[in-house]
């Protein structure tokens, strides 16, 4: 087979199946660090992912700082032996104390996370300070997604000082994410850009004045990578380039990063002329975008017609020279969900399935 994606021994992997490329994966690293100018600024995004096996490939290409969205990815991440874990999420709740038992449990990683209220930092001091034990805090700053987060002004200082002042909190600096800023023209998001950050910039000059420590701004997603690039005050986070998936290859041109998952579907039945019903369903691949769901390596005039929970119907003039039982290899719109339908991925290894990667942080609660 010569097409990169095929696999020689398929007749042995059941599908549904997320199937990874380590060699790809390895590449897209390299890319990254790359386009950061040094893997020193990088602090890329598990959530994507959620692989300790891909955390350890970063280790190796001589990334040390981490993002992470839940309780989880920052133990599986930490397990894999990351000295530098930020959960970019707020700690709420119960997640305090996990987050407290997070830094019992590893002491060799330094452990940091967000909070964008009073009521979040007071508690956090009150619980490590219980505890003895100390947590470094960012600010979460709201730049016009207005999802979490606060807007950089007079009140966000005054937070910002209530971390500083905080017993058994550290003043961390500041995590700004623009999930906003998506526009397809590289142009038009730097514009954008600019205009969001400019009272960020000005909030950061605000607190050295003050003369508050801000050690870090961690700024971003994929889609700004290339923009926040260009700042070296600021850690980049990227996430999804680590696999890649046909909905950011489209809409960002100047992101060269290889399709580095696969979804490997069969035919189970065909229920009419130029009609394929696929073992692909909401289940097996992110439905919370419109179709195409799924782009078809081998089938690539695949148009679907149903989705259904364990079925995906598709019609294809080429469909007369597929039998059921024929394998499709498709790429996913959004890469960063549908890894977490599968509990494993089987690893592609020169065009044959070698072996499978437990996607151990998909769950909600691993030990802590």
């Amino acid at each position: 087979m010569s097409e990169w994606f095929a696999v020689e021994n398929a007749g042995e992997v059941p599908s549904p199946a997320l199937l990874l490329y380590p060699e790809r994966i390895r590449e897209n690293i390299r890319r990254m660090i790359r386009m950061a100018g040094g893997g020193q600024r990088l602090r890329p995004h598990v959530k994507t992912h959620k692989l300790a096996e891909v955390v350890r490939m970063q280790l190796e290409e001589g990334l040390i700082k981490f993002k992470c969205a839940t309780i989880a990815e920052a133990e599986m991440t930490a397990g894999a032996g990351a000295k530098d874990v930020l959960l970019a999420y707020p700690i709420v709740g119960p997640n305090v104390g996990r987050l407290l038992e997070l830094v019992r449990t590893f002491p060799a990683t330094q452990f940091s996370c967000v909070a964008d209220t009073a009521s979040a930092i007071q508690q956090l001091a009150k619980t490590f300070s219980a505890a003895g034990r100390e947590v470094e805090v960012l600010l979460d700053v709201d730049c016009g997604q207005h999802r979490t987060g606060v807007a950089p002004d007079a009140d966000a200082l005054r937070l910002y000082r209530l971390i500083a002042n905080s017993p058994a909190l550290r003043p961390g600096g500041l995590h700004v994410y623009d999930g906003h800023i998506h526009q397809s023209a590289l142009a038009e998001r730097e514009t954008d850009c600019a205009a969001d950050f400019a009272p960020v910039l000005e909030f950061h000059r605000a607190l050295l004045a003050a003369g508050l420590p801000v050690p870090r701004v961690v700024a971003g997603g994929t889609p700004t990578f290339p923009i926040h690039a260009r700042n070296p005050a600021f850690e980049c986070s990227p996430g999804t380039c680590v696999l890649w998936d046909f909905d950011y290859a489209e809409l960002f041109a100047e992101l060269d990063f290889l399709m580095a998952a696969v979804m490997l579907t069969r035919v189970v039945s065909k229920p009419g002329p130029n009609r394929l019903c696929l073992d692909l369903g909401h289940k097996a691949i992110a439905s919370e975008k419109p179709p195409p769901r799924v782009k078809f390596l081998n089938l690539p005039d695949a148009t679907a017609i149903s989705h259904n929970e364990e079925h995906l119907v598709v019609e294809s003039a080429g469909a007369s020279r597929l039998a059921v039982g024929d394998c499709l290899y498709g790429v996913p719109r959004h890469i960063c969900p549908t890894v977490a339908l599968y509990s494993e991925a089987t690893v592609i290894r020169q065009g044959r399935a070698s072996e499978r990667w437990r996607i151990t942080a998909r769950e909600r609660r691993l030990t802590i």
